[in-house]
């Protein structure tokens, strides 16, 4: 027996031929699947850009299609806004064109309101001073006359004319007989008169056509004194030319005409409203 019979050998088995192929064969199959593996993940990793690239032309026309909404919206509300403020600065004309229209209106009656009123105050001023006029004229006559002449003046007058004579009896008898009649502005008769419209009418009894007015009818005679009147003159008051008033002079200190609406047809003394001046046209 041999001295190294019993020593374990250490070497190892040889494999076969058949077994290294498949062991090879194996692990290049491995390989080969994990490169394909492999490779078919890096495939699909690849083509994951590519599905993300045929996606974005939808969501462009998408965020494209809400932009053209967003500015057609914007672009309407913006036309509202401007439609709205042409509206407003239309309003705005109108009402200043309103408030224009009533400030001149306004403006244009209380003109006419001033000037009323101021020509109301001269004819008031201009009667006064006519007045005064006449006051101071019937003193200076009295003075120079004296209160006696005066007197036997009146009593003739009463006592000679008061009835009358002729026409002016006539003319008398006619405007006695208007007595209490309505004043009416621009009658002449024959239930209503105006104060020219009776001294028109009166005249006209006797054949005697006058102006139609009192400031004609104040002209239409001799100019005669108050201190020497006789029946029938006419008496006016405010100046010559421009009367505002007349009534006829009917004697014994007394005259007759158509005074106001309130009053009427009446009979007066000189002492009530005493005239400014006389006109005798017979």
């Amino acid at each position: 027996m041999s001295p190294n019979a019993h020593i374990t050998s250490h070497r190892k088995p040889r494999r076969t031929a058949t077994q290294s192929w498949v062991v090879r064969t194996g692990v290049a199959g491995g390989v080969l699947s994990t490169l394909a593996v492999a490779g078919a993940g890096s495939a699909t990793a690849v083509e994951k850009p590519t599905e993300a690239t045929m996606e974005m032309p939808a969501i462009n026309a998408t965020i494209s299609s809400s932009i053209a909404q967003s500015a057609a919206a914007t672009q309407q509300t913006a036309f509202g806004y401007q439609e709205s403020a042409q509206q407003d600065k239309a309003d705005d004309t109108a009402k200043d064109a309103s408030k224009q229209a009533k400030d001149e209106a306004q403006r244009i009656a209380d003109a006419a309101e001033k000037k009323a009123a101021a020509e109301k105050e001269k004819r008031e001023q201009d009667e006064a001073r006519a007045s005064r006029a006449t006051e101071r004229k019937s003193l200076s006559a009295k003075s120079a006359t004296g209160s006696s002449d005066e007197a036997a003046s009146a009593a003739s007058s009463s006592s000679s004319t008061s009835t009358g004579t002729g026409s002016s009896a006539t003319l008398i008898s006619f405007l006695q007989a208007q007595l209490g009649k309505a004043y009416v502005m621009g009658a002449t008769g024959s239930s209503s008169y105006d104060c020219s419209g009776l001294v028109m009418a009166a005249y006209n009894q006797i054949g005697i056509s006058l102006p139609r007015v009192s400031q004609d009818q104040s002209t239409a005679g001799t100019q005669v004194s108050l201190s020497n009147l006789q029946p029938g003159d006419i008496l006016y008051w405010g100046s010559a030319g421009s009367a505002y008033h007349v009534a006829v002079y009917v004697g014994g200190g007394k005259f007759i005409g158509a005074q106001n609406p309130s009053a009427g047809v009446v009979e007066r003394d000189l002492s009530y409203d005493m005239p400014t001046g006389a006109v005798r046209v017979m």
